[in-house]
């Protein structure tokens, strides 16, 4: 009997006593440490994973089953979020102060998730203090399942590659600063995978590609505060993803890609064999920072030309030239996903909005105090995670819910400090307006949920204006920017039972209260809808010591 008639009759057989496969495992144990790194040149204290910065890479596919044993040797409380994984039913693992009690020095916890009906370019990142700052981050990459056609062919090699601002004061000084009420300032310069360099310095190659052969690149920009632009010397790319959909396929001489944000693109080697750049640097400040890094033709001789490609115009201009970039990405409505039905069967554009909510970031002062708040709530974190208290029936010893409207009140610069809880209704179709007045641009990051981006656009925004959206190929995706005096629009279904964090990418403001948490509870307490809290989940602050609540039913 053939392999493939085994196979069907091994299937059928499970089948019929109803033992069905788990999706694979995959397993990691990560030592966290502090280690001295000098991306801009500067010697400062960096944090480290197994070694590594960036760190590891998690290279799995759609529906595994993660499993990471973090050690925390640092001097400091740490935790893990993994940005962009929607953890369905299951906020317990999404490692932000408003879900998990921290790992405290000296001891571990074992993160456990499934990246359930997803692919695509994601990261993980430390979201205490401002450790981002040092490093710690590294890849996620979500490949589609054997069986589920990729509209493009398998590349030669894929290639990682984490973008984006860097400060040399270290995440020490960077966190006193803010603490003591002033702003971080201007970063010192950009840096690629951890380094950085200028044209015309002899360096490693970044990567190689072999002439005729097509390479993916995934790209995540995991700076504090600055968007960039990317660009290679004489080869153009083809995005092919965003954040989990797969798009349009597009060429592009040079994207931009704002702080929070991953995309793929497709690179062909098709030149003369030798070295060329590839070119990143900022946007949208008043003196713009660049990075070069070299990528490699196999067998090539030469070095890379010493001319870059153009940046792309800034200010004024440079805004228009990115929103209209923006518009240009569109969901692939052909292509399968995580899923075998093509993306393009959902129709998003056709179901009723219940609720809009629209938020409007402002800065002000509180006792003396830089502080950021999203309609004049600065949101500050608890001592007891707020999943926790709500879990345990305690939240009203901690935080009370909705204080944030879901309008921006007239001065939005007159900031209450407070945990920012809002309660979102389960299973209900909302849309969120986010109204930048400022002079600097912001991005947006929800987790547990993708989100269809609809518009950006110049102004304010308006009822009317909802004949400009996007409801046929708006990219769903995870992260959103708004443009200096602009708004942009996002649609969702909060079908995540969980506490999920809406926050400001650029970490200098998330820090400083530009944060908020949705509570989506399922009103049957159900286990078809949400996890109970898992058995190593530490317990801290006012629920330590209380009797575990009943746990869900299926």
């Amino acid at each position: 009997m053939g392999s493939g008639k085994v196979t069907i009759v091994a299937l059928l057989l499970c089948l019929s006593v109803g033992v069905i496969a788990e999706d694979p495992y995959l397993y990691f144990n990560w030592n966290v440490t502090y280690g001295t790194v000098s991306p801009l040149g500067v010697p400062q204290q960096g944090i480290l994973i197994n070694g590594q910065f960036p760190g590891p890479r998690i290279n799995c596919t759609s529906n595994n089953n993660i499993v990471v044993n973090v050690f925390n040797n640092l001097d400091e409380p740490f935790l893990f979020t993994w940005n962009g994984v929607q953890h369905r039913k299951n906020s317990w693992q999404d490692g932000t102060p408003g879900t998990m009690c921290p790992i405290m020095p000296g001891q571990n916890f074992t993160y456990r998730f499934q990246v359930k009906d997803q692919i695509g370019s994601y990261y993980y990142f430390p979201t205490t203090a401002l450790h981002r700052a040092a490093g710690g981050y590294g890849p996620i990459n979500v490949h589609s399942r054997a069986l589920i056609p990729v509209p493009f062919d398998n590349p030669a090699d894929e290639y990682n590659v984490f973008v984006g601002d860097w400060y040399n004061k270290g995440h020490k000084t960077l966190k006193k600063v803010l603490d003591g009420g002033r702003t971080v300032g201007r970063p010192d310069g950009i840096i690629i995978n951890g380094k950085s360099a200028k044209v015309g310095e002899a360096k490693e190659p970044l990567f190689t590609m072999e002439a005729g052969k097509t390479y993916r690149y995934r790209f995540c920009n995991l700076g504090m505060r600055s968007s960039v632009n990317v660009r290679f010397q004489g080869h153009p790319m083809k995005l092919v993803e965003l954040e989990g959909s797969h798009t349009v396929q597009n060429i592009y001489d040079s994207l931009d890609l704002h702080v929070g944000q991953c995309l793929s693109v497709l690179v062909t080697a098709d030149q003369e064999p030798k070295d060329y750049y590839l070119v990143v640097s900022s946007r949208f400040l008043k003196q713009e920072l660049s990075s070069v890094a070299i990528i490699r033709y196999a067998n090539g001789k030469g070095p890379a030309s010493p001319e870059l490609p153009a940046s792309p115009p800034d200010n004024t201009e440079g805004i228009a030239w990115s929103m209209n970039q923006f518009r240009s990405f569109r969901w692939n409505l052909t292509a399968s996903a995580a899923r075998p039905n093509p993306q393009g069967s959902y129709h998003y554009g056709q179901i009723n909005i219940t609720r809009t909510i629209k938020i409007v970031n402002s800065m002000g002062q509180v006792n003396g105090k830089l502080r950021y708040g999203l309609n004049g709530i600065s949101h500050s974190d608890t001592e007891t995670p707020l999943k926790l208290v709500e879990y345990f029936g305690a939240a009203d010893k901690t935080f009370k819910y909705d204080l944030m409207a879901d309008e921006a009140p007239a001065d939005p610069s007159k900031l209450t400090v407070a945990p920012n809880v809002k309660n979102a209704t389960y299973r209900n179709f909302v849309e969120i307006i986010f109204e930048n007045h400022e002079k600097s641009i912001r991005t947006y990051h929800l987790d547990g949920y993708s989100f269809f981006a609809v518009a950006v656009e110049p102004g304010k925004w308006s009822a009317e204006k909802r004949k400009n959206y996007n409801l046929v190929d708006a990219t769903s995706r995870n992260n959103i920017q708004v443009y200096p005096n602009s708004w942009a629009a996002i649609m969702l279904t909060f079908d995540n039972a969980g506490m999920w964090n809406l926050r400001s990418e650029m970490w200098e403001k998330t820090y400083l209260g530009e944060q908020l948490y949705f509570s989506v509870l399922s009103p049957g307490r159900s286990l078809r809808d949400e996890y109970n809290l898992p058995d190593n989940h530490p317990l801290c602050g006012v629920v330590k010591g209380m009797p575990l609540p009943a746990p869900y039913k299926a």
